[in-house]
């Protein structure tokens, strides 16, 4: 039945759990139904903080003409206006309403770049949105955190990341972090009892507040307050008064603008004066003349569009990412991904295909082995007793293993359909898929009422379980762990005879075991009991009860590398970035598969947790360099082997799923999630999350990330050498104004302009921001992996890129003002043109050298003639391009607007022929380069 009202609870810190329940209008046993659930949202709405309202459009529009430039641009329509209105309101004001339909139209086109941006933004936070495992119809679902409501009930395990404030039904080994509340970096352990009145935050035992997380033990917990209601909500404002940093790109590109706008402004004022110092200010007209060439000028050579290119750019690229498994919560991240010399990662699913099978039981009696693959609980039984052992006894010894394996659990095996999968633990559900092999243990397995449970930590590294057997009325602590973290709590062994102490003759027999399932890349896990005497439960579900324990056996898990890892390894050598293991296994395990991945040559060392326990920080800092596999880690060590990396200027990205991997994260240059197996807590940490786990997708996204840094650097290079093309044309055209022949016909001795304000804004208009755009999703043209990461202190605008944006600057100008001469009376080349045409030869020319420019900035190196139809967005922009300036040349009304006359063939033959100048050069400074690359390369291989 759904419930209309609105269920509250006043203080459920005094209640017991079971009333704030009934309150709420829930069975916690059982959780909402989907309908009512669904109810409860549409009434309560979505579990989310206050966001900052939206941005009304109006408000948006109006941000677009925030900007010096457009400043400068407005005092020239004021300026036009005002001279049209003292030389008597003559015709139309055709500048003025040029520059204001210019104005229009980069507004428009700031708008739309927004937008885009924004909405890929917004798609990239829907990917890395956090989730929460909730109670719904009597079963386990994953639900987006933003859809709990109250009366949902919380399950709470291990690396949780609190979705809501909810009410404690049951804990066990519960502690959670809290310092995001409380600013208290210990932990807090929670518990279900009543408390005896109000007391604060951080006191509140029997609640679990929304943005903490679960640092160890299980729970379930009932959802008591959503959204604002929340006591994160009641500090949102705080939130929103957050800015975030601006990254080192940006603040570069910033740096550039401001400078490049100081330069450009010194210029036009120079040109400004030079003009009228050589022409002369005659009358409102001319000084009109010359003010909104000064200001077309400079709002021309500054790209003042390039931080909504660089954020759309980026938030494409980011996407293009996460459609390939690799989700970047930040856009500017992808600065420090292409920089990355050391990846850091674990081995189970990452290296390998987390596709765990329980191969092999070790018992004191023999061996046991299992075949088949996947969770299907069928396969063949090969058993192989030692000594005078029989085939029986080591069958119920490995059912004694397998049983307490799959007590001493928290996953699930379950079949739908004919077809099996799991939750939870891949290898705990391993246990659970050999249990199914063996006949009759299952059986054993359902005899147990599991009473209560001490969960794994990463510092006991272990977990037990309590079960209480109906059958017998016997109680047994089962105990499962890494085989020698085991064998030091175990005083006896469980034989075919019985109990026997655990001598040397069987640890050591056993320890051999461990050796050589490690050597064939088995993981192992050891598994133990200890018989709990009545009255003494309550005892037993502590730390200290696991010791004396009886020993059962031991259990190899295969878990086969992926094919496509080795690839990955060899491609990340190659792109000058080193692998290194870390992880928690056996180092025979850890050292055998980084072998068989390539990360290794047979023979290395591993450098285990206990030996960096040994290490000074100087002492790890100093054999970093030389070890590439680290195992039997635990969290802590991660985090010291991220600063000794780090120590020798690497920029390390680290891997981790674990909530005890968090610091590690964030320590990391790059904090890689698992998006799988990862917690949500380990999520919030990383700037990356693995939609599949794989290295090989790490290695894919470093590309990628260096694909992107170089579509930057790409229309960098575009924009910023086509602007100082248009600087330089004005700027020589005036200087050098005598030599060239500009002048007027009517007015000998008069310098005239080489291309008028409004052409100079319809160049930047046209040949901006659609080119750029369209270098900005470029697919790959150089290498990216033949060449050395990108250190963090390297500049994007070096001295050899301002060098040839220098070159193709020059170049441009020169070839604008060349065909200027070519077509008109005098000058160096004598022509017969009139002014009108000469000048838009010249317009025209300089257009089609930023198109051709745009396919010569795709690469400093590789020839722009290469890879030419790969791009199609760039054609759809230089088609684009051209077809606007066709008509600006030939329909009468443009022509008007912009000062333009009709250009025939021949002219167009010229300039098209000029334009390709720019090319042909850049092309032979291209060749010029390869060759000294392939001399440096030889000469470093000869030496």
């Amino acid at each position: 039945m759904v419930i209309a009202e609105r269920p509250d609870v006043a203080d459920p810190t005094v209640r017991p759990a079971a009333d704030v329940a009934a309150a709420l209008g829930v069975d916690a046993s059982v959780g909402l139904s989907a309908a009512e659930a669904m109810a409860r949202l549409v009434a309560d709405g979505p579990n989310e903080l206050r966001s900052k309202p939206p941005v009304p459009l109006w408000r948006k529009v109006l941000g677009e003409f925030k900007d010096p430039l457009v400043y400068l641009l407005l005092a020239a329509i004021v300026i036009s206006l005002a001279a049209w209105v003292g030389e008597g309101m003559n015709g139309v004001p055709v500048d003025a309403i040029v520059i204001a339909l210019i104005v229009l139209a980069n507004a428009v086109i700031g708008l739309v770049q927004e937008a885009r941006a924004a909405d890929a933004v917004a798609a990239l936070a829907s990917m890395t949105a956090p989730v929460s495992s909730v109670l719904r119809d009597g079963r386990l679902a994953v639900v987006a955190s933003r859809e709990l409501v109250r009366g949902d009930v919380l399950n709470l395990t291990e690396g949780d990341s609190v979705g809501a404030d909810a009410r404690i039904v049951s804990a066990t080994g519960l502690r959670v972090q809290e310092a995001s509340l409380t600013g208290e970096s210990d932990t807090t352990p929670k518990s279900c009892d009543v408390l005896p009145g109000p007391v604060a935050i951080g006191d509140r035992r029997n609640m679990v507040h929304r943005g903490t997380g679960v640092v160890q033990g299980v729970g379930r917990a009932v959802v008591t307050s959503t959204g604002m209601d929340t006591e994160m909500g009641a500090i949102a404002g705080l939130l929103d008064r957050t800015e975030s940093e601006p990254s080192p790109l940006q603040l570069e590109i910033a740096k550039v603008s401001k400078a490049l706008g100081l330069a450009v402004i010194g210029i036009a004022l120079v040109v400004m004066a030079a003009i009228a110092a050589i022409s002369g200010v005659q009358d409102a007209q001319d000084l009109v003349t010359i003010l909104l060439m000064g200001v077309s000028l400079a709002v021309a050579a500054v790209p003042e569009g390039l931080p909504a290119i660089l954020s759309l750019v980026l938030a494409l690229g980011v996407r293009s990412m996460a459609r390939r498994n690799a989700v970047m919560k930040n856009l500017h991240s992808v600065e420090t991904l292409g920089s990355a010399s050391v990846i850091g990662s674990d081995k189970t699913g990452t290296l390998t295909r987390n596709e765990m099978t329980l191969r092999t039981v070790m018992t004191p009696s023999g061996m046991v082995e299992l075949s088949g693959v996947g969770y299907r609980p069928e396969g063949e039984v090969r058993v192989e007793p030692d000594g005078a052992a029989t085939p029986a006894d080591v069958l119920r010894e490995a059912s004694g293993v397998l049983v307490a394996g799959s007590l001493a659990n928290n996953a699930q095996l379950v079949e739908e359909g004919g077809e099996w999968s799991i939750q939870g633990d891949p290898t705990e559900a391993a246990f659970l898929v050999g249990l199914g092999k063996l006949e009759g243990a299952a059986a054993r397995v359902a005899r147990y009422e599991r009473v209560g449970e001490v969960p794994f930590t990463s510092q006991r590294k272990l977990m037990s379980v309590l079960g209480h057997d109906v059958e017998e009325g016997e109680d047994r602590l089962f105990v499962k762990c890494a085989p020698d973290v085991l064998l030091t709590r175990c005083t006896s062994v469980l034989v075919a005879d019985g109990i026997v102490p655990l001598d040397e003759h069987h640890r050591r027999g056993m320890l051999d075991s461990v050796e050589k399932l490690s050597a064939e890349a088995f993981r192992t896990l050891g598994v133990a009991y200890r018989a709990v005497p009545p009255g003494s439960v309550a005892d037993a579900l502590d730390e200290t009860a696991e010791s004396e324990l009886v020993l059962l056996g031991v259990v190899g898990i295969f878990d086969p590398p992926r094919e496509e890892v080795r690839v990955a390894v060899a491609e990340a050598h190659r792109a000058g970035i080193r692998t290194v293991v870390i992880t928690g296994d056996h180092p025979a395990t850890a050292l055998r598969i980084a072998t068989d991945v390539g990360i290794v040559d047979p023979g290395a060392r591993a450098l285990t947790g206990l030996e960096i326990d040994e290490l000074t920080d100087d002492q790890l800092a100093a054999v970093v360099d030389d070890v590439s596999v680290y195992a039997r880690v635990a969290p802590e060590h991660k985090l010291r082997i991220v600063d000794a990396l780090q120590h020798h200027g690497n920029v390390v990205a680290m891997t981790g799923d674990g909530v005890n991997d968090a610091p590690a994260l964030k320590s990391a240059d790059i904090g890689i999630a698992m998006g799988i197996t990862g917690t949500e807590v380990t999520k919030e940490a990383a700037t990356m999350i693995l939609g599949d786990d794989n290295y090989a997708t790490i290695v894919d996204a470093v590309r990628r990330g260096r694909v992107i840094f170089d579509n930057i650097t790409k229309f960098l290079r575009y924009l910023l050498s086509s602007n100082l093309g248009e600087v330089a044309t004005v700027f020589f055209g005036v200087v050098l104004a005598g030599v060239l022949g500009l002048e007027d016909a009517s007015e000998p001795g008069t310098i005239v302009l080489p291309l008028l304000a409004t052409q100079i804004l319809w160049i930047n208009l046209v040949t901006d921001s659609a080119p750029a755009l369209a270098m900005g999703v470029d697919p790959e043209i150089d290498d990216v992996m033949a060449r050395r990461p990108r250190r963090p202190t390297d500049r994007i605008l070096d001295r050899a890129m301002w060098t040839r944006i220098g070159f193709i600057g020059i170049v441009m100008a020169t070839v604008t003002l060349l065909s200027i001469d070519m077509f008109l009376p005098g000058g160096i080349i004598a022509g017969s043109d009139s002014l009108e045409v000469a000048r838009t030869a010249g317009f025209t020319t300089l257009v089609l050298a930023q198109l051709f420019n745009a396919f010569n900035s795709r690469s400093d190196r590789t020839s722009g003639l290469r890879n030419l139809f790969t791009n199609r967005w760039l054609w759809a922009a230089v088609l684009l391009a051209v077809a606007l300036q066709i008509a600006v040349v030939h329909l009468p009304f443009l022509q008007v607007a912009f000062g333009t006359a009709s250009l025939d063939p021949a002219h167009w033959a010229v300039c098209v022929a000029l334009a390709s100048i720019v090319l042909w050069l850049e092309e032979l400074m291209k060749l010029v380069r390869r060759v000294s690359d392939r001399r440096r390369r030889a000469a470093v291989h000869g030496s």
